[in-house]
């Protein structure tokens, strides 16, 4: 079995991990079982978790057994990493529904066939917790001086908004989480993003303490653009991989329009191609690079959305940029005439097209000349 590691590190995964040498030892030496959580903070996966799922790919097609947890439990309380405040808190109704259309997604990219990979909710034990002994078992292992030393913690008590109880909880959570798969399903990694660094140290910390067992954490790189911004977002809102929220056409031209120095990010963490020819299409330059976009832009949509809507949604492409201007298989909203007749502002187009989720941000962007 080659060592995934090598491969990760090529395409430029890799951030940062618990006791490289050992983890790269067990990840050579035999099929090793390790999991990423995904809360259900909305009904679909976006292209941020995205470079995750790039990785359990990965991991599966070198011998690895992934799990994936779908967090029914921690989604009810929310991560803090990484936010100035307080996530909407959600019904127990939309988590479920969340969790249902993760479900549906995630299975697309990964084989969850006998043996190969796992599918959990981790409502499953979360929920069926006594406070009394979660903290006698499970917080008398942290120590809050320690806690509050953490990046995620630090930011957030600065802040104007705070840290809440609720969240402080989060990251015992998380690292029960991984006690319970080590227990369950001898898990050994957690994986996530780099943003999850300290709440995966609380996990390793917590198996090697409770179980006096080896277990290991490593991050990955956030979908980042070359400035440092967050990419995926878009004037309408994340790019979703749900087809109903994301048309396989926005999708493609999403990545078909990225800026020149984030091409070759994109097709590593993003696609499958060789590094052979990420290399080639990465070292193309002025109007040429715009070839090694198109690529990048049908291999990613071909992964989310299959090889008939990449075909469609780069034919429409090529059509409208280089033809009439028009294709059949772009989005289209329809209006009745009377409507459009008696006349109708523009904030009120963007909304009901989908290209802005609220008048507010249209008025904005137009006034910002951004539209």
């Amino acid at each position: 079995m080659s060592n995934v590691l090598d491969v990760l590190e090529e395409r430029g995964y890799l951030e940062q991990a618990t006791h490289p040498e050992e983890l790269r030892e067990l990840l050579e030496k035999e099929s090793v079982t390790f999991y990423i959580g995904f809360d259900p903070t909305a009904d679909s996966l976006h292209v941020g978790h995205f470079v995750q799922i790039m990785v359990m790919m990965h991991m599966q097609a070198h011998g690895h057994r992934p799990i994936a947890i779908l967090g029914g439990g921690t989604g009810m309380v929310g991560d803090p990493s990484g936010r100035s405040d307080m996530r909407n808190m959600l019904t127990l109704e939309q988590v479920h529904h969340n969790v249902e259309s993760f479900k549906k997604q995630m299975s697309r990219f990964i084989d969850f066939g006998e043996g190969k990979a796992i599918m959990v909710d981790n409502a499953d034990w979360l929920t069926q917790l006594n406070y009394i002994d979660f903290l006698r078992e499970i917080g008398s292992q942290f120590s809050v001086n320690r806690m509050l030393s953490f990046e995620c913690f630090k930011s957030r008590m600065a802040s104007d908004n705070g840290l809440s109880f609720l969240e402080f909880n989060y990251m015992l959570m998380q690292a029960y989480d991984f006690l319970e798969l080590y227990r369950r399903y001898n898990c050994k990694i957690e994986f996530g993003g780099n943003d999850q660094w300290s709440n995966i140290i609380a996990g390793v910390e917590l198996i090697r303490r409770k179980e006096r067992a080896s277990a290991y954490g490593m991050t990955f790189k956030l979908l980042l653009k070359s400035d440092g911004t967050k990419m995926g977002k878009t004037a309408g809102g994340a790019v979703w991989l749900d087809p109903a929220k994301t048309s396989p056409y926005d999708f493609y031209q999403y990545w078909r329009n990225v800026d020149d120095p984030d091409v070759r990010n994109c097709l590593c963490l993003l696609t499958f191609l060789p590094m052979d020819e990420v290399n080639r299409l990465s070292a193309l330059e002025g109007s040429e690079i715009n070839h090694a976009k198109e690529v990048l832009a049908y291999e990613i949509t071909k992964l989310v959305h299959g090889k008939e809507e990449a075909d469609k949604a780069q034919a429409a492409a090529r059509e409208v940029f280089a033809g009439s201007g028009i294709s059949k298989d772009m989005p289209t909203t329809e209006f009745d005439a009377a409507v459009l007749e008696k006349g109708i502002d523009a904030a009120t187009v963007l909304v009901e097209t989908g290209l802005c989720p609220s008048k507010g941000e249209a008025r904005r962007l137009i006034a910002q000349k951004g539209v």
